[in-house]
């Protein structure tokens, strides 16, 4: 049992070190996102594995577009488990620290985690959620972005305008990722990974999209 505290950024190392918790907890600071093929590589630490299992086709949203969720979307997609204010969080902790080892430690979570969280409406999945199961259940890359252009949505372009931006070979590998790690288990769709990450590791784009994005901040990759 064991459980993560979101108050701000979690992307990478921070997704895999929480994701797979009991309770993953997102303050009104919390914003999810799974931005990797922005800078030339894929949903990792174990993306083809829980990212297929949102509901719909909200996964292969997050995976190829490297949208932002705030708390009340994160938990409208599964992502996290539950929601409470920052002022609330010290106490909390507190009380988590207080539970003691005990075999019914879960249940006495549980029962902690309803005093402090509470309900939170989502901001947009809701709204955009047909889109997003319309045109990101397609069949190749290719097919979503003509659906997403298809559709006279502001909300639509903008999102086809940034997977445009992406690295090409990124967006096709993450969709046949997310695809095959849908019927994987969580031990094959790691071993996938590994694969993928030592490969990726052999070409250009990924030390390309590090400099461009997050060393030179150019946003410009060649």
């Amino acid at each position: 049992t064991y459980l993560s505290i979101w108050n701000g950024l979690v992307m990478g190392g921070g997704v895999g070190l929480s994701i797979y918790g009991n309770a993953r907890i997102a303050t009104e600071n919390a914003r999810f996102a799974m931005p990797e093929t922005g800078i030339g590589v894929f949903p990792d630490v174990g993306g083809s594995y829980f990212l297929p299992r949102c509901p719909g086709s909200v996964g292969m949203y997050l995976g190829l577009s490297g949208a932002r969720l705030k708390p009340g979307d994160s938990l409208k997609a599964g992502i996290s488990t539950h929601y409470v204010d920052t002022k609330s969080v010290d106490s909390l902790i507190a009380g988590v620290e207080n539970l003691g080892s005990s075999r019914d430690v879960t249940a006495k979570l549980d029962t902690l985690l309803s005093q402090y969280c509470r309900e939170l409406q989502d901001e947009t999945l809701t709204i955009n959620l047909n889109i997003i199961n319309h045109c990101f259940s397609k069949s190749s890359v290719e097919e979503i972005l003509t659906a997403l252009d298809a559709i006279d949505v502001e909300w639509s372009k903008q999102i086809a305008s940034r997977i445009k931006k992406k690295s090409p070979t990124s967006l096709k590998v993450t969709f046949r990722q997310l695809k095959e790690g849908k019927c994987l288990s969580f031990e094959d769709c790691m071993a996938m990974e590994l694969r993928l990450a030592l490969r990726f590791m052999e070409d250009h784009d990924f030390y390309e999209g590090v400099r461009a994005v997050i060393i030179e901040k150019d946003n410009q990759p060649k």
